[in-house]
């Protein structure tokens, strides 16, 4: 009589930590998830992928970098600056990139991830926002992912600004003047931040713990929660045969997506480190180190914080006094208006869904920005206004690149900041319009194939070729009846 085979040592192992854990029923339940097949999930997961190399890139350039502002006499492989008195930060950082193996290669893999990952975490939101996948359930998960977008421009912010060179410098004096113009408190918050009068002789270490400690902990941590709300509320996916608001057609994530994913990771990575390995980035060694009474000439913020200034360089130099109190309007306006235009991405779906009559059912199908023409106008004019100021934020670039007066380009900044999102929202809308009457005719009529034929009365037609039920079933989704409209049981 044979009886039952003892477990072998793997089978114990994995019995033990499924009796503490749970790991089998937790795989049992989640590995073979389904995920929807689209091009454009693929840009949730480049800001994942570029997050973890900027975290594995700034734990090796921790390793040798001095958070420090004490002054010291630079003798390193950079010969140029032999002698020159500078903070340590700045002299470390030199030390990083012409002495340290593979030291310049991390610095650019690290701030080319940095721009990536903000660049991509812009695009995925924009992707949510005008396929209206931050609806009900999805609202939560959208402010993480917006507060991710606004934590990451202040890591940008405070990470180039780490190097105390001339550039970095420069914008910190950006920043003093814009808390200066914060009426009553705006002098306590400068010596706040910067431990004296600026430029104090702190502001590199508490940047620096900000940057690799309290900002990438908060960061990580919305990462984990936005990941486990996006299984939790499964995939949106777009219209289409087959797929309802109850279901997702795709493939599961063990072992199908699971090898893509694997696979994108190591593209996106090696994509980075070509990058950073041909293209020169941030060469502090060229602006010196940081001196209170130098301005580094075509001085420009990362792309993704060049609309902030661009919001200072082209608003008039206004001032009024009251109660004794001066307001540098000029400055004050531009950082007041800054969050607010962040602000409004980060509310719309609530504002959508109380303007539009308070939607509350659970959507799982994407809509075809088409569909929704003011909301695609909206975002159409949010991006152009960001591009609008982006310009403005280097108006001297463009004036000396243009052989232009720098006034007429600000001048033409400032009509554009008002002209161009309204222009840009209605025009999107009639494109929206025509392109839904389009769809219509080809649900109608079917599509055009060049055929002419000659009816018996005399008459020439062109034959249309009647759409098949795949091409008219994501044509009309969107104006299914009510009655055929999944509901949850």
């Amino acid at each position: 009589m044979t009886g039952t085979p003892d477990p072998s040592r793997g089978e114990r192992v994995a019995d033990w930590f499924d009796g503490r854990l749970g790991i089998y029923s937790l795989g049992k339940q989640y590995l073979r998830k389904v995920f929807p097949d689209h091009w454009s999930f693929l840009l949730g997961e480049i800001c994942l992928y570029s997050f973890v190399v900027l975290i594995l890139t700034g734990v090796y350039l921790t390793l040798f970098f001095h958070p420090s502002m004490n002054e010291v006499t630079y003798h390193g492989s950079y010969v140029p600056l032999n002698g020159i008195r500078m903070s340590d930060a700045y002299a470390s950082t030199l030390h990083l990139s012409f002495d340290v193996r593979g030291g310049l290669l991390i610095r650019q893999l690290h701030h080319w991830a940095a721009l990536v990952f903000i660049a991509a975490m812009l695009t995925h939101m924009m992707r949510h926002f005008f396929t209206g996948s931050f609806r009900k359930p999805r609202e939560l998960n959208w402010l993480f992912g917006w507060t991710l977008l606004f934590l990451g421009l202040f890591e940008g912010l405070f990470g180039y600004s780490l190097p105390d060179d001339l550039l970095s410098g420069t914008g910190m004096r950006f920043v003093d003047g814009a808390l200066l113009s914060v009426p009553i408190v705006g002098t306590y918050l400068s010596m706040f931040l910067f431990g004296g009068e600026y430029p104090g002789h702190d502001i590199v270490s508490r940047f620096y713990s900000l940057h690799v400690l309290l900002i990438p902990g908060i960061m990580a941590a919305l990462v984990v929660v936005h990941l486990i709300l996006v299984v939790y509320h499964k995939h949106t996916q777009f219209a289409g045969p087959g797929r309802t608001e109850r279901n997702v057609v795709g493939t599961p994530f063990m072992p199908v997506y699971l090898a893509k994913a694997g696979g994108f990771f190591f593209l996106v990575f090696g994509a980075l480190t070509l990058l950073a390995a041909v293209a020169s980035i941030n060469p502090v060694w060229s602006y010196g180190p940081y001196r209170a009474d130098q301005v580094s000439t075509g001085a420009q913020p990362d792309w993704y914080l060049g609309f902030a200034e661009g919001l200072v360089r082209v608003m008039p130099g206004w001032e009024v006094t009251l109660w004794g109190h001066t307001l540098v309007l000029g400055v004050l306006i531009p950082i007041v208006v800054f969050p607010l235009l962040l602000v409004f991405i980060g509310v719309y779906p609530f504002l959508e869904a109380r303007l539009t009559g308070g939607d509350r059912r659970e959507h799982h199908l994407l809509d075809r920005p088409r569909n929704r023409p003011t909301r695609t106008a909206i975002g159409v004019a949010w991006i152009s206004l960001y591009l609008v100021l982006l310009a403005g934020g280097g108006n001297d670039i463009v004036a000396t690149r243009l052989h232009l007066s720098i006034n007429t380009v600000t001048w033409a900044v400032r009509v554009a900041v008002f002209a161009v999102p309204a222009l840009a929202f209605v025009v999107t809308r009639r494109i929206c319009l025509g392109l839904q009457l389009r769809d219509a005719e080809l649900v109608l009529h079917g599509r055009e194939t060049g055929v002419i034929k000659r009816l018996p009365h005399g008459e020439y037609v062109e034959v249309h070729r009647p759409l098949d039920q795949a091409e008219l079933h994501t044509l009309t989704a969107h104006k299914r009846p009510r009655e055929l409209v999944e509901r949850e049981p």
